[in-house]
């Protein structure tokens, strides 16, 4: 099983920056893809951004374009999701998630069957 565990959640103003890290362990992460979601309060769970484990193929949803930066430490079995120019609209429960093999990314939640605890983002005006 692919055990996630999440870091760098937290509260800032707007216009600032937070690094989320997602550690996993179990069985390779080659051939995977993994993601980031958020789930803002009354709102359904949203894809954030996505990356292939072998090549570091990239997707975004459009609303954090140009503003988040996924990436990916394969020596660590690490992924990051580097969010700078926050917006009050940013505050959920960011999650990671872990896909089988896959060979591109997906913004599909049932294509990852791994997921993190959630960590809160909040992002004050």
């Amino acid at each position: 099983q692919v055990q996630l565990v999440e870091s760098g959640g937290g509260l800032v103003q707007a216009g600032g920056s937070l690094r989320l890290s997602c550690a996993a362990s179990g069985p390779t992460l080659g051939g995977r893809v993994m993601g980031w979601f958020r789930q803002a309060p009354g709102k359904e769970r949203e894809f954030v951004a996505a990356i292939t484990w072998s090549d570091g193929t990239r997707i975004y949803t459009d609303s954090v374009k140009g503003r988040f930066t996924i990436s990916r430490d394969n020596a660590k079995n690490t992924m990051y999701l580097q969010m700078n120019s926050l917006k009050p609209e940013d505050t959920a429960v960011y999650y990671c998630a872990a896909s089988h093999w896959r060979p591109s990314p997906s913004i599909v939640g049932a294509e990852y069957p791994y997921w993190g605890q959630g960590t809160q983002v909040s992002v004050s005006s």
